[in-house]
């Protein structure tokens, strides 16, 4: 497999796009700006949107999600090369390009694969029925007696074959999408379920690997933004005489939005700190510490009942002994190691953005609006970035750039400096869970009642409002996109009465975004902790609790599974001091993966500190396409939620975000990164459901029913600061 040679053909530094299909002789060039390609198919119900062969029997795959680091660039054509009957060699992968691929939606919420390349697999499927005509056709036989295999259409039984390339190379199969094209027998897999390497890797390893921030094409200047001193400050004025000392320089105003540009980076980076600007600012926000209280203040824009099963009130009051806990998740930043960057060439009524957007097509409506262009005029192009975990940066810095671009007449690269990664981004909002239940008279939980305080998403808004437009005064659809924050918010055992209500905030404090599982991490720390404290307080021992009422056999396996691999022994919680061990369980978004994570943790009394010393993971994601992705994804999800659960907390005053850099906002670090026991479900007969999420859910609830078991204090307050440790242990409160 060629996608890393392909994606260096893809850009030349001269500035031209040179995408490079299989085949020599099918180049298709396009000029800086052009945001269509001669015969290109986009349509995502065709075959042709997603699938080229090409004369000599290599074949080009056309891919709208992209791979953020999660593997999929050899995932889906091991997808695609199953699926048609070709060698993965053969194929190159052209991804997230709105000019050369369909619209499959944003790659968020693990569907890279479960819909990206279930498409992609489908259209192969298609295409192989329709080889298969073909060659039967010429070589006289029935559709039935032939098959496709390593790029050939062979007689089943035995004989010389007809090459892909042969039957239609770039020719277009001219097919719709054939949802009942038969899919190949899992059992007679060659290639998925393979732990197969990645091809970037090597690249990423020696340093060579094409970055967004490595990007150069001809003329391009180099931009820095300057921010304001708070949030929703308005630009008075600005002295460009206090940068005259550094020649070259040219200031980018468009009325709240203030930039500067230089053909060297280090002169914008230097002019960007000196330019002189009087900003009228205020204080409207609430601050880090009195969000909390002020989240159950509103303004609402809704109550919504989401669960309603039973009677829990009722269930509740005529209970004789009931609990009630709240639990409270704080705003955090996406914490990319690398500042958001991007590219843009916007002249002559076209504009070309490269961009590390996980949405390349979703926000090209956007780009086009506040632009004003029409969409088919502009082109988003992905390359690889920092990484993210939702929306954080990438696409604001898109958009930093393409403003001025479009001043300026040149292609300009917008680099975020870390103090605006951490105090702009997006971030992940807070949560706030009140939960109350009640055990039965046979030990398990009778009634149950979840009531959720969390801002209003509205995902389908095709962008929340980006700085640089939004500074610039340009208008943009408004509205905030945090994901599906209020699943996973009811028990996923047994119970008979269960009530779920969400109160919507009309705003978050802070521009939200979706962040890695947005809401379920919460949710999941909020009920897992919870069932925990009934456990306990049945006496029983927190696993046998849980199975006792979990009635899905898959969940069953997980938690059997997770248990095994940390040698659980039943007893009840707390227990007798020392070393501490935790469970908790999530069937993700109540339809997807089965995931239970046991934990085994250390509480330093006198310090506070809480040392992971053991995570195990028992995770059933259906169909693996790749072992080896699936256990990269897993691992990075229990790190980073650890880190979460453990450090990440953004702090701001009435003004703004106050933790700027990395010591105001630690990360975990590699003294901190425990042993990691991952067992991997395979079930080659069920969907595919992706893995770049749900393995986080349970992290924050293991670790708190952990250091629960360890030292017997409630911990139900994010992060797990050593500060909140020590007031809990000192006996100041019994949670934290």
């Amino acid at each position: 497999m060629n996608a890393h040679l392909s994606r260096r053909a893809f850009l030349q530094s001269t500035g031209a796009l040179v995408v490079a299909f299989g085949a020599a002789d099918a180049g298709l060039a396009q000029a800086p700006g052009s945001a269509g390609a001669p015969g290109r198919v986009l349509d995502p119900a065709r075959v042709d949107a997603y699938l080229a062969l090409h004369p000599d029997g290599t074949m080009t795959i056309y891919c709208g999600k992209v791979d953020l680091g999660t593997g999929l660039r050899i995932a889906i054509p091991q997808m695609a090369a199953e699926e048609l009957g070709i060698g993965l060699e053969k194929i190159n992968l052209i991804e997230g390009d709105t000019a050369l691929t369909p619209d499959q939606g944003t790659t968020a919420g693990s569907t890279g694969i479960a819909r990206g390349g279930v498409q992609i697999r489908q259209a192969a499927a298609t295409a192989r029925e329709a080889l298969q005509r073909m060659g039967a056709e010429r070589l006289g036989l029935a559709p039935a007696d032939v098959v496709a295999t390593e790029g050939e259409v062979r007689p089943r039984n035995g004989g010389a074959g007809i090459g892909f390339g042969e039957l239609i190379g770039d020719r277009q199969f001219a097919l719709k999408l054939d949802a009942k094209a038969p899919l190949r027998n899992p059992d007679d897999y060659l290639l998925v379920g393979k732990p197969l390497r990645r091809p970037d890797i090597p690249a990423k390893v020696t340093g060579t690997h094409l970055y967004v921030h490595n990007l150069r094409v001809d003329g391009m200047l180099h931009g820095r933004i300057v921010r304001p001193p708070a949030v929703d400050a308005k630009l008075v004025s600005i002295d460009e005489s206090s940068i005259a000392h550094i020649p070259g320089v040219r200031v980018v105003r468009i009325e709240n939005f203030l930039g500067v540009v230089a053909e060297d980076e280090w002169d914008a980076v230097r002019a960007s700190r000196a330019l002189e600007a009087n900003w009228e600012t205020r204080d409207t926000l609430v601050g880090d510490e009195a969000l909390r209280q002020s989240m159950q203040a509103g303004p609402f824009e809704s109550d919504e009942v989401l669960l309603k099963k039973g009677d829990a009130r009722s269930a509740l009051a005529s209970a004789s002994d009931r609990l009630r806990s709240e639990f409270y998740w704080p705003v955090q930043t996406h914490g990319s190691m690398g500042p958001s960057c991007a590219v843009a060439d916007v002249r002559d009524g076209k504009a070309t953005i490269w961009t590390a957007s996980q949405g390349t097509h979703r926000f090209r409506f956007a780009f086009a609006h506040f632009l004003g262009l029409p969409e088919d005029a502009v082109r988003l192009i992905y390359l690889d970035g920092a990484g993210c975990y939702g929306m954080n940066g990438h696409d604001d810095a898109a958009a930093d750039a393409a403003l001025m671009s479009r001043a300026l007449g040149r292609p300009v690269r917008v680099q975020w400096m870390r103090e605006d990664e951490h105090r702009f981004d997006p971030k992940g909002p807070p949560q706030l869970l009140a939960l109350e239940g009640a055990l039965g008279s046979d030990g398990k939980i009778a009634a149950w009642r979840t009531e959720m305080w969390i801002p209003k998403a509205t995902a389908s808004l095709p962008n929340v409002p980006l700085l640089g437009p939004d500074a610039a005064g340009a208008k943009q659809p408004m509205g905030i996109s945090t994901g599906l924050i209020s699943q996973n918010a009811s028990p996923p055992y047994g119970v008979k009465n269960v009530d779920v209500l969400a109160h919507w905030l009309k705003d978050a404090p802070l521009r939200p975004s979706n962040i890695r599982a947005p809401g379920k991490i919460a949710n999941i720390f909020a009920v897992e902790s919870f069932t925990d404290e009934l456990a306990a307080k049945a006496r029983e021992d927190s696993l046998a609790f849980r199975l006792n009422s979990l009635e899905d056999p898959r969940g069953v396996e997980v938690l059997k599974r997770a248990a095994a691999l940390l040698g659980w022994q039943a007893r009840p919680s707390p227990g007798p001091g020392g070393l501490g061990r935790g469970i908790a369980y999530v069937h993700y978004k109540d339809n997807e993966n089965y995931v239970a994570i046991a934990m085994e943790v250390e509480v330093d009394r006198p310090t506070g500190a809480i040392h992971v010393r053991r995570v195990a993971c028992a995770h059933d994601c259906g169909l693996m396409i790749n072992p080896d992705g699936v256990r990269s994804q897993v691992e990075g999800n229990i790190l980073q939620t650890l880190s979460r659960a453990l450090f990440e907390e953004i702090k701001f005053d009435r003004k703004g975000v106050t933790s700027a850099d990395w010591a105001s906002y630690p990360i975990l670090t590699y003294p901190d990164v425990p042993e990691l026991l991952i067992d991997l479900v395979q079930r080659p007969h069920e969907p595919p459901l992706g893995a770049g999420e749900a393995s986080a859910a349970p992290v924050a609830a293991a670790l708190a029913n952990a250091v629960h078991d360890a030292c017997g204090i409630q911990l139900r307050t994010v992060p797990f600061t050593r500060e909140r440790v020590r007031t809990a242990l000192s006996g100041e409160g019994k949670s934290g």
